[in-house]
């Protein structure tokens, strides 16, 4: 299709999340002159922290910071199991937990971990002893001590690629299958972000609703519930007819964001839509130990599901909150 003579054109987003259209040029520089009348921020030109005010919190306004390092003292506990996990049951943390509780049900001792809370709204994450093992200060953290001198591990993609290799586990063997798993796994680890920090942000947590925001990510999240649900159409697993530490990684954010249990977006991302999206979640969910690692180091929700720590298998059937607090 030739250009028209004397008007450019190029492909933006429209205001209905994931449909884009042709506009004029010159209907953009009319949006965006609109916008900004609607938004009179002007970015200076250094910016510099502030304390936020009142109307400008979140949930995690008073934490956040735009330094690393330690905030304050603190050390780590350390149970008796080879392998000690700090992190909470947020999709990432969810990750490691399905995946540790999935080795032992392959009988892998070797996987047993004692798996402590950290509650990242009380910035536990910025104390220094989680700070050594992690640098980022974000969970889940792991502390392997099986071997001459404790290794640690950090960033959820790598401590399920780290298991996966250690036990000889939930990775395919076959070249072809096993780069089919890696690519989808880093492929959530680069994706995501744009749904937790983009869309779950600017949905759920903003202390304001910007239109352009919500719609620029939604657009985004559909986009890529659109890459699963068209792979999963021709596969029964992220890495073909194998369940693989692909599964594990995607399956905590998109599951959920599906069956709208993730920011309460169900309804508004149209979840249901993405009919083999909601096969596969539901096939995964079924899975024993997704059910067991669901329940580890969750500390929202209904109590009975709830394990803030986990330190012996009996803890599921002991130590949930609803028997807690009778």
């Amino acid at each position: 299709m030739g250009a028209h003579p004397s008007v450019a054109v190029r492909l933006v987003e429209s205001h209905n999340p994931g449909i884009s259209r042709f506009r004029p040029y010159q209907q953009q520089e009319e949006d965006c002159k609109a916008m900004r009348s609607n938004h009179d921020y002007t970015p200076p030109r250094v910016w510099k922290w502030e304390e936020p005010s009142a109307e400008a919190e979140w949930r995690y306004s008073r934490i956040n910071r735009p330094i690393a390092g330690p905030t304050h003292d603190a050390e780590l506990p350390v149970g008796k199991h080879p392998l000690q996990l700090y992190s909470r049951a947020t999709p990432n943390g969810v990750k490691v937990t399905v995946m540790l509780e999935e080795l032992l049900a392959l009988g892998h001792s070797g996987a047993e971990y004692d798996a402590w809370l950290i509650d990242i709204g009380k910035g536990e994450q910025f104390g220094t002893g989680f700070v050594e093992m992690n640098p980022n200060s974000k969970i889940p953290a792991l502390m392997d001590r099986s071997g001459a001198k404790p290794r640690r591990v950090f960033e959820s993609g790598s401590i399920l690629l780290y298991l996966a290799e250690k036990f000889g586990a939930f990775l395919p063997t076959d070249l072809d299958k096993r780069t089919e798993a890696l690519n989808w796994l880093f492929w959530q680890m680069g994706s995501t972000p744009y749904v937790g920090g983009g869309f779950g942000h600017f949905y759920h947590y903003a202390p304001v609703k910007i239109e352009y925001a919500i719609n620029r990510f939604a657009m985004e999240a559909k986009r890529q519930l659109d890459v699963l649900n068209r792979h999963l159409k021709e596969h029964e697993y992220m890495a073909g007819d194998e369940y693989s530490i692909a599964d594990m990684a995607i399956w905590p954010w998109y599951g959920s964001l599906t069956q709208g249990t993730q920011y309460g977006a169900g309804e508004f991302l149209q979840g249901q839509e993405y009919a083999h999206v909601i096969r596969w979640t539901k096939a995964i969910a079924k899975r024993p130990a997704v059910k067991r690692g669901r329940m580890v180091n969750r500390a929202v929700g209904d109590p009975a599901q709830q394990l803030h720590e986990r330190h012996d298998a009996g803890d599921f059937d002991t130590k949930t909150q609803d028997k807690l607090t009778k």
